[in-house]
């Protein structure tokens, strides 16, 4: 936890771009709903205006003697006309109103969806700790995207298999290694192609060759390993459109959190083993 306390420390400049994104979005908020207030008080002296000449339209002509009789015809052709044309705009408003407060529900939605987006890219880059790097990315799979049993491979150029680095819902040691190339999940690597199955089989164990989704973790062109999506959790029926912007972004950030945090790591203990050697030579 203290890398990733020193990286938000060494990049105010990231935490403060990060503050001014959510400030666009709130003011962004706020204006969309003095817009809709603002509607609402139309409508409602709409109202008034409506009533107030239902109250002078009360009575009938027909009760009137004199000369009169044709001016208060006259009158009531006028206001009759005002109020037909008062109902319109009255309507008008009301459409208004509803397609604001359709615009306000998909803004609203929309910057939900980008502030997660923006936690979720940030999260990944605050730490150089990879088992929290592997944690984090647990995390965004399971709140942002839903998903209940799924699994991080990582891929050893060496041997060319994949093998499970962390996992969520199932254990370790029932998730198989995978050689590169083959099978569904071994293909989507070799491709870096994301793969989704319509029609996944219904056990999850034959699931961990054939997943609901494959998302290999790339840096540009580099395949490093592949989130494989199991099952999603029970009140997630399907994908929203910010779940396929979350894809992409553990796509990239998360592969270069991951290499990241290795290469950190790496080089922690090399530097830990020449140290030991320097100490020794000092003895």
């Amino acid at each position: 936890m203290n890398s990733g306390k020193n990286d938000q420390e060494k990049n105010p400049a990231l935490l403060e771009r990060g503050q001014e994104f959510i400030e666009i979005f709130r003011k962004g908020q706020e204006f969309t709903q003095d817009l809709l207030k603002e509607n609402e008080r139309l409508r409602y002296r709409v109202i008034q205006l409506e009533e107030n000449l239902k109250e002078k339209l009360k009575g009938t002509p027909s009760e009137q003697q004199g000369p009169e009789v044709e001016e208060i015809k006259s009158k009531l052709a006028v206001y009759e006309s005002r109020l037909k044309e008062l109902e319109e705009k009255l309507s008008q408003i009301e459409a208004e109103n509803i397609d604001f407060a359709k615009r306000y529900v998909d803004v609203e939605e929309q910057n939900n969806n980008l502030a997660n987006l923006y936690v979720a890219s940030y999260q990944l880059h605050s730490t150089l700790d990879y088992k929290e790097v592997l944690q984090i990315i647990l995390e965004i799979m399971i709140n942002l995207i839903g998903a209940e049993i799924f699994s991080i491979y990582l891929l050893d150029k060496k041997t060319k298999t994949l093998t499970p680095a962390a996992a969520e819902g199932i254990p370790m040691s029932e998730i198989p290694t995978v050689n590169f190339g083959e099978g569904i999940i071994g293909q989507a690597v070799e491709s870096n192609q994301d793969y989704f199955n319509e029609d996944p089989p219904e056990s999850v164990k034959e699931r961990l060759l054939d997943p609901l989704v494959c998302i290999p973790l790339t840096i540009k062109s580099d395949v490093i390993g592949v989130v494989a999506l199991y099952r999603l959790l029970q009140q997630k029926t399907h994908f929203s459109p910010v779940d396929y912007e979350l894809f992409t972004l553990l796509a990239g950030h998360a592969a270069t959190a991951i290499f990241s945090s290795r290469l950190f790591s790496e080089s922690k203990r090399k530097l830990s083993t020449y140290q030991g050697f320097l100490d020794l030579l000092t003895q």
